[in-house]
């Protein structure tokens, strides 16, 4: 790397260098980045500079001088040697792949600025208004998509230390459907419990509670056709699960568990059909204004 300063007679020592970026630092908030003869120029690699604005804040508070220079030092290394490595690369890369190099390039370019346009279309004309009917509607006549692969529940999971004083009520207003019960149930465990969690009263998969259990249900099927609740236990603590509602795997999908699975797949074919439509419309015109034709 060859630093872009001027030196005199001899090669300038690491104490010069050091200087010269002190001196860089001081100056730098006097430095006018637009315009580049007064921009201060800290190295070059061929034909190209590397300005002190264009180093980034890379020196952390309170480093001391001697390792801020060292780390700006550092940048300006790898930076050269980026620099010269693209240079070396560039001269004897074959004709063959700078012709596919531009080709990708040509391709890339593309494909970013019509992703870009085809986002602008969408935020500008596409309807993504979706009614409560029309969510309704894709599920009642697509139920086959909408085929359970797990085991699924309304739940209430609790776990509380095996020694708690109140675990005989925990464990019955657990089970209980009362108002009271419940709310007794939500003092005792705000009191007691390591983990207290209904999952926002929505659907949760069985095999995520199962996490939450010290081994594993071996037969969820069976435990949800035939118990309302399961209770186990490790050397430190109780599990207790009450299982407000159920849908076994395989079985049709409640409509609550997959309705923004549905908002999805319907915004997904507007999105396309948009762009087909848009695609289609650009096409036209071109014709008509004898931009494209086949020969």
């Amino acid at each position: 790397m060859k630093l872009f300063f001027r030196k005199s007679g001899k090669r300038c020592s690491m104490n010069r260098f050091c200087l010269y970026i002190l001196t860089v630092i001081l100056l730098s908030s006097c430095v006018n980045a637009g315009d580049n003869e007064n921009r201060i120029a800290v190295a070059r690699a061929g034909q190209e500079i590397l300005y002190y604005d264009q180093i980034p804040n890379i020196v952390p508070d309170g480093t001391s001088p001697e390792d801020s220079i060292a780390i700006i030092h550092n940048y300006i290394n790898n930076w050269a040697r980026k620099e010269l490595l693209y240079i070396k690369a560039e001269e004897n890369l074959s004709s063959e792949n700078k012709v596919e190099i531009d080709r990708q390039l040509r391709d890339t370019r593309t494909n970013l600025v019509t992703y870009q346009y085809q986002r602008q279309m969408m935020l500008q004309r596409m309807d993504t208004t979706i009614t409560e009917d029309e969510l309704g509607n894709y599920y009642a006549t697509n139920e086959k998509k909408f085929s359970l692969s797990s085991n699924i529940v309304k739940a209430l999971f609790i776990k509380v230390p095996s020694d708690v004083p109140s675990l005989d009520k925990i464990r019955m207003s657990a089970r209980s459907s009362d108002q009271n019960d419940l709310q007794q149930l939500e003092t005792l465990c705000y009191q007691f419990a390591e983990k207290f969690d209904d999952f926002g009263e929505g659907w949760v998969t069985m095999d995520r509670l199962c996490v939450e259990l010290p081994q594993d249900i071996v037969n969820q099927e069976n435990l949800l056709r035939y118990n309302t609740s399961y209770e186990t236990h490790d050397s430190s603590s109780v599990y207790l699960i009450t299982f407000r509602d159920y849908r076994l795997r395989h079985s049709l999908a409640p409509y609550d568990y997959v309705r923004n699975d549905i908002k999805s797949i319907i915004l997904n074919n507007r999105r396309f059909e948009f762009l087909q439509q848009l695609e289609k419309e650009i096409y036209n015109e071109a014709v008509k204004a004898n931009l494209f034709t086949q020969y």
